[in-house]
């Protein structure tokens, strides 16, 4: 054995306990890294478990927090005014394709994005120049028709858009989702957020044109709509001015005691989503009450003090389908917050107020939003 070949030998000896060592401290490095990961872990969950309490909490006292905007433990949030009302709305008008010439206005087919959904529309523009800032412009919002039969350009509510174009505003008929070529599912008007969502995204829409005067953009709703107008007055407190005709629900407590009567409505089938998420909604939150803190959030008259625009209703007495408790009832809300509104009553005309009441109604309407817009 050489000198070189014993003093290896050596070497190996006195290196031995350091790898020993260096084996040593790389343990003790990944037990620190499995124990270090571990504790953030903890520390995650634990601050998602507090984020869940906290809002179950702010949820009690009638409150959100503004990030909730997000998917939150809170079932059926999306419903909620505290929710619409931090939720974003852009959309844009598509392409308008000609499809009639009125006395003197143009009539177009066209479309916009509402969650993700094209929304289909008629929308009216009067002949002319556009005046500096826009038109004045309506969103229209049909009230119940079998969605499977509805129609853009049909018989039903042209008169109402005929009226309101040669009175001069851009009309703005929307098809809400499901019903005619829009997309989507047809959701129902009292116990979801999508006719909502897709009147605000049509109110972007219109701002986003270079045609109409992005503040002089009011609503009308008729039945169903009335619901749909309400609420989006709730979402958007900015919201100039809206008419409603014949409208229903605004508490669910007048749901209750006066119900609706329309032989036209078709119940969607037991196995439809729209169907399910009722059932579920209800199993989560409980048949629609004044005491309940989450139905509550969802009503819009909850949060009529926030209103900046005023409201114009119009019902007939001989309301056979939508009883005008639903409209007198409003009234009193409105006038004990102050918001300005006004009623008006008429003692013929159904729940479409047609005949000789609906000149005078649309006279009245026209006169309103001239006024407000």
């Amino acid at each position: 054995m050489n000198e070189n070949s014993v003093s290896d030998q050596i070497d190996l000896i006195n290196t031995a306990p350091n790898q020993k060592k260096h084996t040593k401290s790389y343990f003790s490095i990944i037990l620190l890294l499995i124990f270090g990961f571990g504790a953030l872990f903890f520390i995650n969950i634990k601050g998602l478990q507090d984020k869940s309490v906290e809002q179950d909490a702010l949820l009690k006292e009638g409150k959100f927090l503004e990030t909730q905007i997000v998917p939150t433990p809170i079932p059926f949030i999306e419903l909620t005014v505290p929710y619409l009302r931090e939720k974003k709305y852009d959309s844009k008008l598509g392409e308008l394709n000609s499809a009639y010439v009125g006395s003197n206005y143009n009539a177009y087919i066209t479309n916009y994005t509402s969650d993700g959904l094209t929304v289909n529309g008629l929308l009216t523009r009067p002949i002319g120049e556009t005046p500096e800032g826009g038109f004045k412009a309506i969103i229209f919002i049909h009230g119940y028709l079998p969605p499977e039969s509805y129609q853009t350009s049909g018989v039903a509510y042209s008169d109402y858009v005929d009226y309101l174009a040669r009175s001069g505003f851009v009309v703005f008929k929307i098809d809400l989702r499901g019903h005619g070529n829009s997309e989507g599912e047809p959701g129902g008007g009292y116990y979801g957020s999508d006719y909502v969502s897709d009147i605000l995204h049509a109110y972007s829409a219109l701002q986003n044109s270079d045609f109409v005067n992005p503040t002089s953009i009011g609503l009308w709703g008729h039945s169903m709509g009335g619901n749909a107008v309400m609420r989006s007055m709730a979402a958007r407190p900015e919201i100039p001015a809206s008419v409603i005709w014949a409208g229903a629900v605004y508490t669910y407590v007048d749901m209750q005691k006066y119900g609706i009567s329309d032989s036209s409505y078709q119940p969607p089938i037991n196995n439809t989503e729209r169907q399910n998420r009722r059932r579920e909604l209800f199993e989560k939150h409980g048949s629609p009450s004044a005491q309940s803190v989450f139905w509550k959030q969802v009503a819009p008259v909850n949060y009529l003090t926030d209103f900046k625009g005023k409201v114009s209703l119009h019902h007939a007495v001989d309301d056979n389908v939508v009883n005008i408790g639903y409209s007198r009832d409003l009234s009193e809300l409105l006038e004990n917050v102050s918001v300005p509104y006004e009623l008006y009553e008429y003692s013929s005309g159904g729940h479409n107020i047609s005949g000789s009441s609906f000149v005078l109604a649309m006279q009245r309407t026209v006169e309103f939003f001239n006024k407000n817009l």
